[in-house]
């Protein structure tokens, strides 16, 4: 078997396996706490229907994962034996062509992670535009940011709710506005309503 995994005939599909399989445990291994917490803590229904939800969330979370490394892995080596080497634009050729098909289904997982990933992404475009010199940093420039994220988020929750994803609604549901009512102390200090 060794001589098998060490052959670098085999090396490219070999390499697109392992990435299928480091994007099924890595998609299980993020979502699979995260949808324990976040069900058993905001979710309703019986213990079953949560549980089946947490499943189904990590099931779809490591699978589109593990697709999307695949796909991505795949192309990138069709790419290098078409052409015979690796241009710059190639991961970005792979990247788009596997999140068009892997990630562009509107759900909320799907949402969740290319959310999380345009934030990373902005944050990086802005040190790249510093880095080369096409912007100066302004001073306090992540407290510019932060103001400005937090001033848009709460103007949208404040008058334009709807266009928020739904478990940021909750979240600033039970943070702003069930703040709001109490009548007394066991509703004030010890649960929310």
């Amino acid at each position: 078997m060794e001589s098998l995994l060490t052959n670098p005939r085999y090396h490219d599909v070999l390499a697109i396996a392992k990435g299928f399989r480091n994007g099924a445990v890595y998609g299980a291994r993020i979502r699979f706490p995260h949808a324990l917490v976040m069900t058993f803590l905001f979710g309703t229904g019986s213990p079953e229907e949560k549980f089946r939800r947490i499943f189904q969330a990590t099931y779809q979370h490591s699978r589109n994962l593990a697709l999307f490394v695949t796909t991505y892995k795949t192309l990138m080596v069709l790419q290098r034996r078409i052409k015979g080497k690796e241009d710059g634009f190639d991961s970005f050729f792979a990247g788009l062509i596997g999140g068009y098909f892997v990630f562009g289904e509107d759900n909320n997982i799907n949402q969740q992670i290319n959310m999380y990933l345009l934030s990373r992404v902005s944050i990086g475009l802005a040190k790249m535009a510093v880095n080369k010199g096409y912007v100066v940093a302004p001073k306090h420039s992540f407290q510019i940011f932060a103001a400005v994220v937090w001033g848009i988020v709460m103007w949208q929750f404040r008058h334009e709710r709807d266009v928020l994803q739904g478990s940021l609604q909750a979240s600033m549901q039970f943070l702003y506005n069930d703040s709001e009512v109490f009548s007394n102390l066991g509703n004030w200090l010890w649960r929310n309503r």
